[in-house]
């Protein structure tokens, strides 16, 4: 494997390079482009850890399968990559997801929202209404479909040249109370666990705290959400898993063959060892 290789996958199959991106951001977050590597980021994982396709996917990762016996391997491709959003025809009307996945034959089954924000602590309210919003609109049109919602929000420290407006964590390293609001409310958006449950809550939820200043540039903030929290951001992946296969597996046997999560050969030249020691989840591989 060549060295710049390396480098590529591990940029996109790890969080902490999309983390760091989003906290040195300084352009226009209109552009999207301070949370476009997070979409890399989750399009991978979805592949290597969740076990889709990545032609299932849209955005496409830098990602293909060749079919193998007694596993398909995946391989590091770059040219395979895009960066166009999937479309849902929700009840209300049709929607742009950031991340979908679409299985022939049955359809959309699984989407994420990434969304980022760098400041003004005071929009978080018209946050939530977006939020409910979406929600509510896609899942009227696809009941089944496993949503989830990934927030982040830049860590920004009062005392550190920030605006007031700006401050996320105080001087004692708690959360302003807005903050605090804002996870008490997206702790109540989530846990979907069926189909006729609450169509404005999503499946998975995940607020995550970044870093933003020092060596610790990009990592997660330790302190909060708390660990036990149903919004944390190491449950977001196992539990949307968990929703899809009880939808579109458990539930519907006779579609196992389509919907089932793929295992990847050991040998797959996608999974070197450079880039397995630098990942924060597991491979879905078939040993």
């Amino acid at each position: 494997m060549a060295p710049d290789e390396s480098k590529a996958k591990s940029l996109r199959f790890d969080r902490l390079p999309a983390f760091r991106h989003f906290a040195r951001f300084t352009g226009r977050t209109q552009s999207q482009d301070h949370i476009r590597p997070l979409h890399e980021y989750v399009t991978c994982r979805l592949v290597l850890e969740g076990g889709f396709l990545p032609s299932e996917l849209e955005p496409r990762p830098p990602l293909r399968v060749d079919e193998a016996r007694p596993l398909p391997r995946v391989v590091y491709d770059p040219s395979q990559m895009t960066r166009s959003e999937a479309t849902v025809i929700g009840g209300l009307k049709k929607k742009n997801v950031d991340i979908g996945v679409t299985k022939a034959g049955i359809g959309p089954v699984l989407a994420v929202s990434c969304k980022g924000m760098t400041g003004a602590v005071r929009n978080l309210t018209n946050r939530l209404e977006e939020t409910i919003g979406e929600c509510t609109n896609i899942h009227i049109g696809y009941p089944t479909l496993v949503f989830g919602y990934l927030f982040l929000m830049r860590a920004n420290r009062e005392g550190c040249g920030v605006a007031s407006t700006d401050v996320v964590v105080d001087r004692t390293g708690r959360p302003v109370e807005g903050v605090v609001r804002f996870h008490q409310a997206l702790s109540a958006m989530t846990g979907r666990l069926g189909v006729r449950n609450d169509a404005s809550r999503y499946e998975a939820i995940a607020m995550a705290m970044i870093e933003v200043s020092g060596r610790r540039s990009g990592e997660l903030l330790t302190d909060f959400p708390e660990s036990d929290s149903t919004i944390h951001f190491e449950r977001f992946f196992d539990t949307l898993y968990r929703r899809y296969d009880e939808r579109y597996v458990v539930s519907a046997p006779q579609l196992a063959r389509r919907t089932r999560r793929h295992e990847w050969s050991v040998d797959s030249p996608a999974l070197g060892a450079t880039v397995l020691r630098d990942l924060d989840y597991r491979v879905r591989r078939g040993d």
